[in-house]
């Protein structure tokens, strides 16, 4: 069987390294705010391009401490993409704020700018972007609306480790943006923690108070902030495979080629081409009809595959008021979209076989 995805071979090569960090951590006696955690943050705004990150616990609550630094008055609307994970929009309930949905572009899958405008209200103050699959939304165009509606940007960068739109990495398109280092992410933890970053040194002082229970100063809180912070031991792990991301974004970008130039199944609609260097390719979705007979098929012959996602938000029970609305293009890709194995560990003939036995499937 080849896994959709082994964590433990992607993290075998980093392992002795990953001992000696975590023991380091252990005989240092801190474990909360330290050295290891301003040595990441360090590195990763280095790595993004921006001037400050602040290491949080996971990505959801990344996104709600911008949100929350952000202080936009409740019932405010914040502009989301119909076709994202659900953490994407949780934050913006979670703040007393509105999702306003907009439906995506057909051939990438991320929001389309040119449905965004319609949606803007007096009571819009922010668009949320959602650069998914490892592929960067089109931000030029994105910012040139929020110019002229004087709207911030919030970025999840979350599925967008080390991804890049007209050379400028991800972490740096956006006002704010948010990251998840789950551990199937590029760049993965083992276990939950996240990362903002902004080039916004006052933003960045109130995230980290935020992020302390909003306190600056022990025992005195400034704002009603949360617990939401990156500890010692995940930084510490993660600055020692900061090092190998672009490497393995690399091997992604090898294997995605090969997909895009190799798969050739009538009927399945293949991810764009166009920027196969700047994606970072967290994942590989095609669209194929009957999905679910093409993932028992592959199964059958040996392939875990995975479905991102099968359910939109807009028809979750927990987003019951939206069922009223109507998102036909999003629900045309929740129906249709299957992840094929793509990671760093996945040998040549891997790859050839998951080429080779896709190819040979019959939709009919």
């Amino acid at each position: 069987m080849i896994p959709f995805l082994d964590l433990g071979k992607v993290n075998e090569p980093y392992q002795a390294e990953m001992e000696e960090a975590a023991l380091r951590v252990l005989r240092s006696g801190w474990y909360i705010l330290g050295k290891e955690l301003e040595r990441f943050e360090t590195e990763f705004a280095e790595f993004c391009g921006t001037s400050c990150c602040v290491g949080v616990a996971n990505g959801l609550e990344a996104l709600e401490l911008i949100l929350a630094a952000l202080d936009f008055p409740g019932g405010s609307e914040v502009i989301v993409p119909a076709n994202t994970y659900i953490a994407s929009v949780l934050p913006v309930n979670a703040r007393n704020l509105k999702p306003v949905f907009v439906e995506p572009d057909p051939v990438t899958m991320l929001i389309d700018p040119a449905r965004i405008e319609e949606k803007i209200t007096p009571a819009t103050r922010a668009i949320m972007v959602v650069h998914l699959y490892g592929r960067c939304c089109e931000m030029e165009e994105i910012s040139r609306i929020a110019d002229r509606h004087n709207l911030r940007v919030i970025g999840d960068a979350a599925q967008a480790h080390g991804a890049a739109y007209r050379g400028k990495r991800a972490g740096g398109l956006a006002y704010a943006e948010a990251f998840s280092f789950y551990p199937t992410k590029n760049l993965g933890a083992l276990g939950d923690a996240g990362a903002i970053t902004t080039d916004d040194p006052d933003l960045a002082r109130r995230l980290r108070i935020l992020r302390n229970y909003g306190s600056g100063v022990k025992y005195s809180s400034d704002y009603q902030g949360i617990n939401s912070r990156l500890d010692e031991l995940q930084a510490a792990l993660l600055s020692v495979k900061l090092p190998y991301m672009e490497a393995e974004n690399r091997r992604r970008r090898e294997i995605a080629g090969r997909y895009l130039g190799e798969l050739r199944l009538e009927g399945m609609v293949l991810p764009p081409s166009d920027r196969i260097g700047e994606d970072c390719w967290h994942l590989f979705v095609v669209r194929i009809p009957q999905r679910e007979k093409f993932i028992r098929y592959l199964a059958g012959e040996g392939i875990q595959t995975n479905v991102h996602y099968p359910v939109p938000i807009h028809r979750q029970r927990a987003y019951s008021y939206l069922s009223g609305q109507c998102f036909p293009l999003t629900d045309a890709i929740h129906d249709t979209v299957v992840s094929l194995p793509l990671n760093s560990t996945l040998k040549d003939e891997d790859v050839e076989f998951i080429i080779r036995t896709v190819n040979s499937y019959h939709c009919t």
